[in-house]
C-alpha cells in the first residue's frame, strides 16, 4: 500500500492532483476540501489510499491520516465503494460522519448524492461500532481557494458528487450571490452551502 506521497504539486484539477515524487507523477483523486489545500508548484505531503480493481489502480488522497482512515472504514459497509466514500467526505468531515453514525442521523447521511434512506440505515447499522466517537465538534478549517477559483472547485465537486452541470451552476451562482463582497470562506464551507441550496 502507498501510505502517502510527498513532493511538488505538479498539477491540480477539479477532482485530483498530480504529485511529482522524484520525477514520477502520481495522480491522486481528492475531495474538493483536500484540493483546496494544494498549490501547484509547492511541496505537499498527502496521505493516500490505493484502491486496486481488475481494470484499474486508483490513488485517493486526503487532508490528513484521520480522513484516510475514515475513507477506508466507510468502504467496509456493504454498498459503499471508494467513489461514494469520497463523496461522503466531500459533504461531511470525518467527525461529522462519526457523529451522524453514532446518533443514527439518517437525514445527514442522505445529503450525500447516491445514499438513500435504506442505504443510510445500513451504513449506520454496519459502521456504528467501527467509526468511533467524534473527537471534537469544531470542523478543521482548510485554506480558502484563491480568488474566484473556488467556483470551479465547488462546481466540479458537485458534478463529481452526482449533480448535473446545470444544477451545479445554479447552486454556485446562488452561493456567490449570498457572499457579496465579503471574505471568501474555505471551499468546504462553500461546497456545503451549495449542497444546502440543492437539497431545498
Amino acid at each position: 500500500m502507498i501510505a502517502f506521497v510527498s513532493g511538488r504539486v505538479a498539477a491540480a484539477g477539479p477532482d485530483g492532483a498530480v504529485i511529482d515524487v522524484g520525477g514520477v507523477g502520481y495522480a491522486v483523486q481528492c475531495a474538493p476540501a483536500t484540493l483546496a489545500g494544494l498549490r501547484v508548484g509547492e511541496e505537499a505531503k498527502v496521505p493516500t489510499s490505493l484502491v486496486v480493481r481488475e481494470d484499474s489502480m486508483t490513488l485517493f488522497g486526503f487532508a490528513d491520516d484521520d480522513e484516510r482512515q475514515v475513507f477506508e472504514l466507510l468502504q467496509t459497509a456493504s454498498g459503499v465503494g471508494p467513489r461514494l466514500a469520497l463523496a461522503m467526505l466531500a459533504v461531511h468531515s470525518p467527525d461529522a460522519l462519526r457523529h451522524a453514525v453514532a446518533s443514527e442521523d439518517v437525514t445527514a447521511l442522505t445529503k450525500v448524492p447516491g445514499i438513500g434512506k435504506k442505504g443510510a440505515q445500513r451504513i449506520v447499522l454496519e459502521l456504528r461500532d467501527r467509526l468511533g466517537a467524534p473527537s471534537g465538534d469544531a470542523p478543521r478549517a482548510r485554506p480558502a481557494a484563491a480568488g474566484a477559483a473556488w467556483r470551479e472547485q465547488v462546481q466540479a465537486g458537485l458534478i463529481n458528487l452526482g449533480w448535473s452541470a446545470r444544477d451545479a451552476d445554479a447552486a454556485v451562482d446562488a452561493v456567490a450571490a449570498d457572499l457579496g463582497d465579503g471574505a471568501t470562506p474555505p471551499v468546504p464551507v462553500l461546497l456545503k452551502a451549495a449542497l444546502k441550496k440543492l437539497s431545498k
